[in-house]
């Protein structure tokens, strides 16, 4: 509504003053907790005792997954593959083992080829 007093009008624009001068304080509250977080390496420093663990398992993981791959070249089949992937728990087994069913496909797919005639 439009009103005549000045008096009102200047209440009404310092209330809104006031609302965005507010809405400004959070917003940079809110980029400063977002800003200040602890990064991720200085976790890593805090956690020294457990590098020893943490590289034993990844050397464990690698050698398993050097088994995976010796075994999957052994498998000659789409269909024990599939089973194999639909077993498999951890992300990079199932990364092999789609690897090795995309390589079985694309050779039986080259075998099909019709041979080139030579004229």
């Amino acid at each position: 509504e439009a009103t005549l007093d000045l008096a009102e009008r200047r209440r009404i624009r310092s209330a809104i003053r006031e609302l965005q001068r507010q809405e400004l304080e959070r917003d940079e509250e809110t980029l400063a907790s977002k800003r200040f977080r602890p990064e991720r390496s200085s976790h890593r420093q805090d956690n020294k005792e457990n590098w020893p663990q943490s590289r034993h398992l990844e050397e464990e993981q690698q050698a398993a997954l050097a088994a995976l791959s010796e075994q999957l070249k052994a498998i000659t089949s789409v269909e024990e593959l599939t089973k194999l992937l639909r077993a498999a728990g951890e992300y990079e087994e199932r990364k092999l083992i789609r690897a090795a069913i995309r390589k079985l496909r694309a050779e039986e797919i080259e075998g099909e080829a019709p041979f080139p005639c030579s004229r």
